[in-house]
This record gives C-alpha cells, sequence and structure tokens, in this order.
C-alpha cells in the first residue's frame, strides 16, 4: 500500500512537471510580455519537438493516478478499509491537478490573450516612404512566439502592419522609413530572444 501511494504522487508531480514541460517553449513569451524582459523569450525553443512525446507522458502519469484512486481499494476481514487515502490522492486534488495539466497543455493555444494589442494608427503623407520587408526569423515554435514579435516590433513608431509567422519563420513588416529603419526593426525582433537570420526588401 504504501509503494503504491508512491507511485500514486509520483504519478501526478510527473503528470504537472511534464504538462508545464509541454508548454515551457511557449509560456516564456507570455511572461517576457508582461514583465517586459524580452529575451528570455526563445530561451526553452528547443524543446518544442519533444512536446507530443511530453503531453504523452502527462496524460499516461495522470491517467496512472486516476487508476490508483479508482481502482478498488483493499478490505481487512472487518470490511473496513485499510488505510485512508492520501491527501495527493483525494478526488478533489486530482480534479485540480488535471485541470491544471490540460491548461498547461492547451497553453499555445490561447497565449494570444496574454499579449496586448499595441497596433497604432499611421498617417503615412507621403507613400514612397511606404516600405516592406520580409524578416526571416530563427527560433519562434507557437502562437505565443508570432504575438511576441508582433509586439516587440509594433511598439516602434512608423509601423503600418506587421504578421509573423512561427510556421514560415518570418514577420512581414509594413513601414514608414521617415520614422523607423531596418535596423531599429531587426532589433526589435532580436530583443524578444528569438534571432533574425535574414531581412528581405519586398
Amino acid at each position: 500500500m504504501e509503494n503504491q501511494n508512491k507511485n500514486s504522487k509520483g504519478a501526478v508531480a510527473t503528470g504537472i512537471i511534464a504538462a508545464l514541460a509541454a508548454s515551457s517553449c511557449c509560456i516564456p513569451p507570455a511572461i517576457a510580455a508582461i514583465t517586459g524582459v524580452g529575451g528570455v523569450a526563445g530561451s526553452l525553443s528547443w524543446m518544442e519537438p519533444f512536446r507530443p512525446y511530453l503531453i504523452g507522458l502527462a496524460v499516461v502519469a495522470i491517467g496512472y493516478a486516476w487508476y490508483n484512486h479508482l481502482k478498488p481499494k483493499k478490505a481487512d476481514g472487518c470490511g473496513c478499509d485499510i488505510e485512508k487515502p492520501k491527501w495527493y490522492q483525494a478526488k478533489g486534488f486530482l480534479v485540480g491537478m488535471t485541470l491544471f495539466a490540460a491548461i498547461s497543455i492547451a497553453f499555445p493555444y490561447y497565449s494570444s490573450i496574454f499579449f496586448s494589442t499595441n497596433k497604432k494608427e499611421i498617417i503615412v503623407v507621403d507613400k514612397s516612404s511606404i516600405q516592406k520587408v520580409n524578416v526571416k526569423i530563427e527560433g519562434m515554435t507557437c502562437d505565443a512566439c508570432q504575438h511576441h514579435v508582433n509586439s516587440a516590433v509594433n511598439e516602434l513608431s512608423g509601423i503600418i502592419n506587421v504578421e509573423s509567422s512561427y510556421e514560415n519563420g518570418n514577420a512581414v513588416v509594413e513601414f514608414d522609413n521617415t520614422k523607423t529603419n531596418i535596423a531599429e526593426i531587426e532589433k526589435a525582433v532580436n530583443s524578444t530572444g528569438y534571432k533574425v537570420t535574414k531581412i528581405e526588401k519586398k
């Protein structure tokens, strides 16, 4: 029974750690956007390829904890339970941890709520000053990454539009070159923790 209790406790802990790790590449950009510390955003992007395995591990571990909770308990001669469930085997705790794991795993899909819509209204006097560039970026792995890049670039003056894509590994930026320039755009992207590898004029 003691081994079973230890196994349940370990399963819950493993499930939570795996669930957090599965979204660890996407959580730093949101934290960076909230706190204004950009350089840490891309620090865990190397974990993205392991996300499916970590999700699987979280599901198996939490599932095992539920199995231990739901399976019939051994009883002594009087029909009484041998031992009361530990706090980490209680139904309420398991429900809470299961929800926490699900929220952690789903983080990349709702992370955009943490990023401000800081797009500004730009009045362009001379249309010949409008320029568009395709910025190739290394390290973006999810929606949170591209929202972070958009947010950082939109902080600059003269940005008309910016559309980042983690799938394409780029950001297309349209701007007024009398108010900002390519070097400033590159600096803004690099400040997020991702790396500009190439800039092409469109």
